[in-house]
């Protein structure tokens, strides 16, 4: 398979996961879920654990591949589960996310940043990787506080010499922050809103 055909199918992956998103806040928005807070945590607590744990899933996935802004997700998750259980399925997806992104990347090697990533991200960030001292600490930085891209970091961080301990702690201990404020700013913007 060639770079193009192969780049073609991840963003037609992405886009598939958009329209299906798409079409299930269409459903929402006429079926009322989307209008109602109450409704939407109805809807979800009527699904139980399996709710819980398409939720996660969906949070793992978006670090993987990229669907929706994942600040989305983060606001959706204390919509539908209250600021701490909200907080911490956001916090356990994402984790899992983080770390299957180091997986892939891994596994595939620089050559993956180019298929998943604009060339323009590669080139702003990827000097960090040069610097093997350095990128640690930039890295934890970086996925500390919400301000970089953390799902190319993570893929970044998987064609460095990281080691996996190394890597695990720092999503470990760096991702409550960021997901804390974005949760929170999200939410205040969000009620904000409505």
């Amino acid at each position: 398979m060639t770079r193009p055909v192969e780049k073609t199918a991840l963003q037609a992956v992405s886009f598939i996961g958009f329209a299906l998103c798409l079409l299930v806040a269409l459903w929402g928005w006429q079926t009322g879920v989307l209008t109602s807070q109450e409704r939407l945590q109805a809807l979800v607590a009527g699904c139980g654990v399996a709710g819980v744990l398409l939720f996660t899933a969906f949070q793992a996935v978006q670090v993987v591949v990229s669907i929706l802004p994942g600040g989305l997700g983060c606001l959706a998750g204390v919509l539908l589960f209250g600021p701490v259980w909200g907080f911490v399925y956001n916090y356990v997806g994402i984790c899992i996310g983080s770390l299957l992104a180091f997986a892939v990347a891994r596994n595939c090697g620089k050559p993956l940043l180019s298929l998943l990533f604009s060339e323009k991200t590669i080139q702003r960030y990827s000097h960090w990787a040069e610097e093997k001292d350095r990128f640690a600490r930039l890295f934890a930085l970086a996925i500390f506080l919400p301000v970089a891209p953390d799902d190319f970091l993570c893929y970044l961080a998987g064609t460095t010499e990281m080691s996996w301990g190394r890597y695990t702690a720092i999503i470990l201990l760096g991702k409550p922050f960021a997901i804390a404020l974005y949760s929170l700013g999200l939410t205040l913007a969000w009620n904000a809103l409505v």
